[in-house]
């Protein structure tokens, strides 16, 4: 399954690209920590929609693009980003056959995992207090995955990318 258009990868660069723009969308007062993985969302339909184009290099150049961005530690989110992308790729061809809810439990528990992988790096640096406020994107990312699920199916199918 290749991408019919020359220009398709082009599409997946600029949805990435505005996942991590969704990322770091200031969100009024107490409610920054409402905002989920917007990147790593992207990047699990992408491997799953076309995983012969999106795989671990997509998801570790993205993953050192938003340890940049946020100023972490550099390579934090490049190893939980390609470990989660690492388990859709293997994963890839059951999940194109479970129903939406059935993805999101599988989505919880990548999100989960990114989470936890970012919390037992942050805490081998200093340690650090684990919050509830800490889980709250695993969450709100596991409600947003049926939003971005259909978005960039619709972007895949409108654009013929295959």
């Amino acid at each position: 399954m290749l991408l019919n258009n020359k220009y398709a990868w082009g599409r997946i660069v600029i949805t990435l690209g505005l996942a991590m723009a969704l990322r770091i969308v200031p969100l009024p007062g107490d409610w920054a920590f409402l905002n989920p993985d917007w990147v790593l969302l992207s990047l699990i339909y992408w491997s799953l929609a076309v995983p012969e184009r999106v795989g671990i290099f997509y998801a570790w150049s993205f993953g050192l693009l938003t340890d940049m961005l946020f100023g972490r530690l550099f390579g934090q989110y490049a190893l939980a980003y390609s470990l989660v992308i690492f388990l859709c790729l293997k994963l890839h061809k059951r999940l194109r056959l479970f129903p939406l809810a059935q993805q999101a439990l599988f989505i919880f528990f990548c999100l989960l995992l990114s989470q936890l992988l970012l919390f037992f790096i942050k805490n081998a640096q200093h340690p650090a207090q684990l919050h509830a406020t800490f889980w709250v994107p695993v969450l709100t990312g596991t409600l947003c995955w049926p939003l971005v699920y259909t978005t960039l199916r619709f972007v895949r199918l409108a654009k013929r990318v295959k």
